[in-house]
């Protein structure tokens, strides 16, 4: 595959999500609201249900032998689903409010493989979608300054998926990520998405709990997809404690 210009860094922090009870926004059958816009939990299911279906497909397709239940099980979550609804909901009223086009660069079809998930899924087909969008949104915002908790956060979700190797300080992370450009960007989209959860306001299903921002990261050798940390009711989650660890292990993620 080849990686094109939005097949970037897209690591974004996590949105916050208010309780739908504390708000009057309470049917059962919504997974979100995001201003006046209902995702319902229905949706959620039916993309959800779509993608696992075409993933054990797939899985049976390829298998030399009969594949176990937990082989045809995507590790894709309902969560994962709605984190991109709602990302790309706030993300192209971002890009409306400042003038900006949005130009269709990123396939289904590239995404197939790294995702693991045929291209003829909805949630393959909203990746592609969301890539392109926080691409665009990126390049068109300021960076943010490189704070220990941004650089952190972007740390410790990439080192939930066994990208990078785990127990880093601040300091080695500093060194690994180098210039560090990607988590710049990132701050940046994650604090625009965030005044714009605000302005209109999201609100979450507890069924759902709170809603993380979908992420990849171009590692030069791979593209690996991972959630930033959530945020909840008080505020974005900012621990950053360093356990020390001896230094070298995974490549460090960057950009194209």
């Amino acid at each position: 595959m080849r990686a094109r210009r939005s097949l970037v860094a897209v690591s974004v922090a996590a949105l916050a999500a208010l309780s739908l009870a504390a708000c009057g926004r309470s049917a059962p059958d919504v997974a979100a609201y995001v201003g006046d816009t209902r995702y319902s939990v229905e949706r959620v299911d039916a993309i959800y249900d779509d993608a696992q279906r075409q993933y054990a497909d797939a899985v049976r397709n390829q298998a030399p032998q009969t594949p176990s239940p937990e082989e045809l099980r995507s590790p894709v979550t309902r969560q994962d689903v709605l984190n991109l609804l709602v990302a790309l909901d706030l993300g192209k009223r971002v890009a409306a409010e400042k003038g900006l086009q949005v130009t269709d660069e990123v396939s289904p079809e590239q995404l197939q493989q790294p995702l693991r998930m045929p291209a003829t899924t909805e949630y393959t087909k909203l990746w592609g979608e969301w890539v392109d969008l926080s691409a665009t949104l990126q390049q068109n915002l300021p960076p943010a300054d490189l704070s220990d908790e941004s650089l952190m956060a972007v740390y410790h979700a990439i080192e939930k998926t066994g990208a990078i190797q785990p127990g880093l300080s601040v300091d080695q992370v500093r060194q690994a990520f180098g210039e560090a450009g990607f988590v710049r960007s990132a701050t940046a989209l994650s604090n625009a998405l965030q005044q714009q959860a605000e302005k209109v306001e999201v609100d979450v299903n507890p069924r759902f709990g709170v809603s993380a921002v979908p992420s990849l990261v171009n590692t030069g050798q791979s593209l690996v997809f991972y959630s930033l940390p959530y945020v909840n009711q008080d505020g974005p989650v900012t621990d950053i404690s360093t356990p020390e660890a001896p230094a070298g292990g995974s490549p460090a993620p960057g950009t194209a």
